[in-house]
């Protein structure tokens, strides 16, 4: 059996195409990924716009065929933070289906973070078990408390590297003034994660990121070209290594960011606003350093659909996607 699980992010659509291996594992078969910017011009309407939807209609239609042309039937496709939040949210995924032949579900956050905590386990197995996970998407931000298996708190938060980035990051390179509006829109938030959902962490509690941002910060610190997924998972990033990546993008012009080693010219223009979040919420969480995970929604997406294949006892066939948002 031939699966395929696509993750529809507000920034980056990535695809995964893979066979079970008996075990609750996977050998992978195909990965790839396009930076759609789904989430363009999304605020202040809540309104997704034509060409992002454009963009990102043609990038499923694709992954559809990869995942085809490699025996994989129906890829699970699952939409996060921007069509949550999208007023015409329905009008695309109708699109979705009538011109790239893909059924995208859309979930909550929570889900999100459980169903990236899957992926983050799977790739770092020797991982603590006590942890607090975050996941800096396009957006939103997700923090996960979990010990083992058993989640202990969670959080979405409204803090995504596009929203942030077009919200306030708008001269070349940005100004002080500009940086400093990021941090007073992040920290009160991030306060407030630290003194409800994340109250119990202690200095025991490891900190494991996830996604674009975090792993686009390692690929720097490790000069890769091209990226290496084995090299970035388990990569640690110091505090003082984030502070002095992030003032090196933030004062390096946009067309000079696209050029440095092991970062992906299409993320350039949202680095800073992740590394950002990134710095800040190590210092209220009180995190000194992070260890990276390659491995996240996408990846926990197929575990969590091989796991319910082999819990289903009904009609044979996939069951059902993950939980979506009412």
């Amino acid at each position: 059996m031939v699966l395929a699980v696509i993750d529809v992010g507000t920034n980056t659509v990535r695809l995964l195409v893979a066979e079970p291996d008996g075990r609750g594992g996977y050998r992978p078969l195909f990965a790839g990924q396009e930076i759609t910017r789904l989430g363009q011009g999304l605020l202040p309407d809540r309104e997704l716009r034509p060409e992002p939807i454009r963009r990102t209609i043609a990038a499923l239609r694709r992954f559809r065929e990869e995942a085809e042309a490699r025996g994989a039937a129906s890829p699970l496709a699952v939409g996060t933070s921007a069509l949550r939040e999208a007023t015409n949210r329905t009008a695309f995924l109708s699109t979705a289906r009538d011109q790239a032949g893909i059924e995208v579900s859309v979930i909550s956050g929570e889900e999100e973070a459980r169903l990236t905590l899957l992926g983050v386990r799977a790739g770092l197995p020797r991982a603590p078990a006590n942890l607090v996970m975050m996941d800096i998407g396009g957006g939103s931000t997700e923090f996960l408390h979990a010990d083992g298996v058993r989640i202990l708190a969670l959080v979405s938060t409204g803090l995504g590297v596009v929203k942030l980035t077009e919200t306030y990051l708008r001269t070349d390179p940005p100004t002080q003034a500009e940086l400093a509006a990021v941090g007073e829109a992040a920290v009160p938030r991030l306060r407030r994660v630290r003194a409800e959902e994340l109250r119990d962490v202690t200095s025991q509690t490891a900190f494991v990121g996830t996604a674009g941002t975090v792993t686009t910060l390692a690929a720097i610190d490790l000069r890769l070209d091209p990226y290496d997924p084995g090299r970035v998972t388990g990569h640690e990033l110091t505090r003082g290594r984030v502070d002095s990546l992030l003032r090196e993008l933030a004062l390096s012009p946009l067309a000079d960011r696209r050029l440095i080693r092991g970062l992906e010219p299409a993320r350039a223009d949202v680095i800073v606003a992740g590394a950002l979040i990134c710095l800040t919420a190590m210092d209220i969480l009180g995190f000194p350093h992070l260890t990276v995970s390659d491995g996240g929604l996408r990846e926990g997406i197929l575990i969590d659909l091989i796991q319910r294949l082999a819990a289903a006892t009904g009609p044979a066939g996939p069951p059902a996607a993950p939980s979506q948002k009412a």
